[in-house]
């Protein structure tokens, strides 16, 4: 089982454990859920989303200013 990761320069099929979340995601590329947001297969997802076999993972970069 694999998916698609997309976060910057990174395109790349991935290996897939067994019930991996976007959460799991972010902590291995020790990244915040407050500071990028996910899609997974092209809609808006939350950290709590199981990655199916298949999908892609789209990581933006959220941009603070004021």
């Amino acid at each position: 089982m694999e998916f698609r990761l997309k976060y910057k320069q990174i395109d790349e099929i991935r290996e897939l454990a067994e019930n991996f979340t976007i959460n799991d995601l972010l902590s291995e590329l020790d990244l915040s859920a407050q500071t990028v947001v996910a899609k997974q297969n092209g809609d808006l997802t939350i950290e709590d989303s199981v990655i199916e076999d298949g999908d892609e993972i789209q990581l933006v970069q959220i941009i603070y200013g004021g």
